[in-house]
């Protein structure tokens, strides 16, 4: 071979090179994210689009306001050149079956690297046996049916605390109520839908309260999607319970708040699980009927006190929607924010090194934006370091009030009657 044909060989192959590396340090990422876009809880999904939305854009562009948030300095991915994050958003509906089906187009058709979803619980569990079965890492930041991480997965992530734990808290609650507040607890009711969700809680709030000798006298779950919760409710005023315990999605929170006035029951108080209650719309839809809840949740911006990076962060998200954070979109905010840590220290769009980083995932508390001790997963994908709080819905605004180290202002109980509320 002529040194003329050798040296044209080497700058062409020197050429297609430059070029190779130039279209990968202009590459997309591409995430597939599953979430309830239309339906009952499209109000909840369209936050926890913004919230990705969010998270991608200073992933790629950049958030000076706030240096001290991985990825602020924008321009994608460092360690895969530059890469662009790009979310491909798919609309399961709030139905198990369309999310296994849309979670398997997003793999096979639109060849996401990961998956982030589904906020359901029943529809994370169909979806993620979709992911687990083409290894694809699968990335939950919100559904706490405390199942989805006993199933052994490989591939499955789930960064917020879970049911088991919240279930706890409300227990840990009483008993500080007691020995703090000199408030007693003893007359328990359950009130939940009846999906994955809504019957692991009850299941829970039964075994603690028989374990902590509280009397649950009444125990009722509902059809999800339901159009009327009158019967239900009748049968909770007639069991009299101090405090409902109930999960519900938004549609149903707000209906069973409609219902709860229509028909006087006041009980002391209503401990609700988050989901519906922790919507915007919730206090939006209900205004002052809002007012006296109480709920667990994983954030709050009062607890910017002691984390500045929530209002900085809560600041930008505002300023794009015009809503504040809530528990579940801070949490969808988060869960994509450590997908793209993981992807970022893997250097690599290749699945298996994408969850391999994942195991390796350790984020510090004051790198995220929820008041946890940080971010590292166990042998079964679940985050060691989340953890719940409970806020009161006061003058239209959540409020820590337990634990009550946290606390930023005292709860309220009883809940007023509804005769005697302004």
């Amino acid at each position: 071979m002529s040194t003329k044909i050798m040296f044209r060989r080497l700058m062409q192959a020197a050429t297609a090179m430059a070029i190779s590396v130039s279209a990968y340090a202009q590459q997309e990422v591409k995430i597939g994210v599953i979430y309830p876009l239309t339906g009952s809880a499209a109000s909840s999904g369209a936050e926890m689009k913004s919230a990705l939305e969010l998270a991608a854009d200073i992933i790629n562009n950049g958030a000076k306001s706030v240096p001290s948030l991985p990825f602020s300095a924008g321009g994608g991915l460092p360690n895969l050149k530059g890469a662009k994050i790009k979310l491909v958003f798919a609309d399961h509906q709030g139905n198990p079956q369309v999310g296994a089906t849309e979670t398997e187009r997003l793999i096979t058709q639109e060849k996401v690297v990961a998956v982030v979803g589904a906020y359901f619980s029943n529809v994370t569990a169909t979806s993620s046996q979709v992911a687990e079965r083409y290894k694809i890492p699968f990335v939950n930041p919100e559904s706490s049916s405390a199942s989805l991480t006993q199933r052994n997965f490989k591939w499955f992530f789930r960064t917020t605390a879970h049911d088991d734990l919240f279930v706890h808290n409300f227990f840990d609650f009483f008993k500080d109520l007691e020995a703090k507040k000199d408030i007693k607890v003893k007359k328990l009711a359950a009130f939940n839908e009846n999906t994955l969700w809504g019957n692991e809680t009850s299941k829970l709030e039964v075994k603690l309260a028989g374990e902590r000798g509280y009397d649950l006298s009444k125990t009722i779950a509902y059809p999800a999607k339901t159009t009327q919760l009158t019967s239900e409710v009748q049968l909770l005023k007639a069991a009299a319970p101090q405090v409902v315990m109930q999960s519900s999605y938004l549609g149903d929170a707000i209906m069973a708040m409609k219902t709860y006035k229509e028909l006087d029951f006041s009980p002391d108080m209503i401990l609700a699980n988050n989901a519906g209650f922790t919507d915007t719309e919730f206090i939006r839809t209900l205004g002052k009927d809002a007012d006296y809840v109480i709920t667990r949740d994983v954030w709050a911006l009062d607890l910017a006190k002691k984390n500045p990076l929530i209002k900085q962060v809560n600041d930008l998200f505002f300023e794009r929607n015009k809503i504040n954070f809530t528990g579940n979109s801070s949490r969808t905010f988060t869960g994509l924010m450590t997908l793209a840590d993981a992807i970022n220290r893997a250097g690599s769009t290749e699945p298996e090194a994408i969850r391999k980083a994942l195991t390796e995932t350790d984020i510090p508390g004051n790198k995220i934006i929820m008041p946890w001790k940080g971010i590292k997963f166990d042998d079964k994908g679940q985050n060691m370091y989340g953890s719940g709080i409970l806020v009161q819905i006061i003058d239209g605004k959540y409020n820590t009030i337990w634990p009550f180290d946290l606390a930023t202002r005292d709860v309220v109980w009883p809940m007023p009657k509804w005769d005697q509320r302004k």
